[in-house]
C-alpha cells in the first residue's frame, strides 16, 4: 500500500496536526523556561566563571544525550568541558572529575539512581554541583550547590511519558549558560575559529593573513619590461607589484596591462606599463571579503598590505580561498 501526502488525505492532515502541536507545545515550554530563569541561573554562571578546572556535564538516558551536546557547546565557545557518563563514572571514570572542576548534572526526575556515585564524589571532594531537574524537592536538587528547577509543563506526547519538552528545555538552558559565559568573556570570532578550523564555519572566519603567500612578487618601477616578464613567469601568479625606491607599492602589472602595451612593450619600464593605485586588501580582512573583491573586479589575485597600507607583505590568489572552502 502506497502512502500519499495529499492535503485532502485525512491521515496526512493528522500528521500535520500532530507535528504542529508538538512544536507549539515545545515553543511554549521555552517561553515558560525564559520567564522562570532567576537567581539560580545567575549563580550557576557565576560558579562556571570562576572554575579553575573543567565543566563536567553528566546525565543518564535522554538527559545524557543532552549533556553531551551541552558539553560540546561549552568546549566550542571557550569553556573547557567534557561529558562523563554516570554509570561509567561508577566504574573508574570518577577520576575524570577533579577538584577545581564544576559539575552539571541533568535529570528530569531528579531521582535517577545512576547519578548517586558522581553526586557523592562531588560532595566528598568539594566539587561545586549545579543540578537541573524538573521536580521540586527531588534528591538531586536538594544535594546541589545551585539548583535550577525546570518549569512544570507537559511533554509533547499526549501520554506525557516521552522526554520531549523536558529535553528541549534542558538543551536550551545549556545553550543559555554557554552563551552567557561566552559573552561575558568577550569570546570573539577569532576565538571561535580556533575551535572550528574545519568546515564552513572555520572557512567563513579565515583571515587573509591565514591564506596569503608571504614574499609577494615585486619589481622596481624603473625595471625594464624584459626583466619584468621574467619576474612574472617565476612568480607563478601572473602578476607583479611595482614599488618605488623606498619600497612603497605604486602599482601592479597584470596580463591586461601587457596586452595594452604589446606595441613596443620591451621598450618600456615597469612604471610605464603598470596600473597605478591597485586594489589591495589588509591582512586582517576576512578571506570572504577578499574573494568578493576578486569576483567583483574579475581578477584572480590581490596584493596584501600591512598596517601602513603602503607596502605589500603578501599576495592572495582566488584558488587559495577556494581550496580553503571560502565561498
Amino acid at each position: 500500500m502506497q502512502m500519499t501526502s495529499s492535503s485532502t488525505d485525512p491521515l496526512a492532515t493528522d500528521f500535520l496536526k500532530t507535528g504542529r502541536r508538538v512544536i507549539l507545545r515545545e515553543a511554549g515550554a521555552l517561553e515558560a523556561l525564559a520567564a522562570a530563569l532567576g537567581e539560580s541561573f545567575s549563580a550557576a554562571v557565576g560558579l562556571l566563571m570562576v572554575a579553575k578546572g573543567r565543566v563536567i556535564v553528566s546525565g543518564m538516558g535522554k538527559s545524557g544525550h543532552i549533556a553531551r551536546k551541552i558539553a560540546a557547546t561549552f568546549a566550542s565557545t571557550g569553556t573547557p568541558a567534557h561529558f562523563v557518563h554516570p554509570a561509567e563514572a561508577s566504574h573508574g571514570d570518577l577520576g575524570m572529575v577533579a577538584e577545581g572542576d564544576v559539575l552539571i548534572v541533568l535529570s528530569n526526575s531528579g531521582e535517577t539512581p545512576e547519578l548517586a556515585d558522581i553526586v557523592a564524589h562531588a560532595k566528598r571532594f568539594g566539587i561545586p554541583l549545579v543540578a537541573v531537574a524538573g521536580r521540586a524537592g527531588s534528591t538531586l536538587l536538594r544535594q546541589a550547590d545551585v539548583a535550577i528547577l525546570l518549569p512544570e509543563v507537559p511533554e509533547a506526547c499526549e501520554t506525557g511519558i516521552v522526554p520531549t519538552t523536558s529535553t528541549t528545555m534542558t538543551l536550551a538552558l545549556g545553550d543559555a549558560l554557554a552563551i552567557a559565559l561566552m559573552e561575558h568573556r568577550a569570546f570573539t570570532p577569532d576565538h571561535f575559529r580556533m575551535f572550528h578550523p574545519g568546515g564552513k564555519l572555520g572557512a567563513r572566519l579565515l583571515r587573509v593573513r591565514d591564506l596569503m603567500h608571504d614574499h609577494p612578487p615585486l619589481v622596481s618601477a624603473d625595471l625594464a619590461m624584459g626583466e619584468v616578464l621574467l619576474a612574472i613567469t617565476r612568480s607563478g601568479f601572473g602578476v607583479v607589484g611595482v614599488t618605488d625606491a623606498a619600497g612603497q607599492l605604486q602599482g601592479i602589472i597584470t596580463d591586461g596591462d601587457l596586452r595594452r602595451h604589446l606595441d613596443g612593450l620591451m621598450s618600456h619600464s615597469a612604471g610605464e606599463v603598470m596600473t597605478r593605485s591597485p586594489r589591495t586588501i589588509g591582512t586582517d580582512a576576512l578571506a570572504g571579503e577578499a574573494l568578493a573583491v576578486m569576483n567583483d573586479r574579475k581578477i584572480t589575485c590581490l596584493l596584501v598590505t600591512g598596517e601602513d597600507r603602503t607596502r605589500a607583505v603578501g599576495i592572495l590568489h582566488v584558488h587559495d580561498c577556494l581550496r580553503a572552502g571560502v565561498v
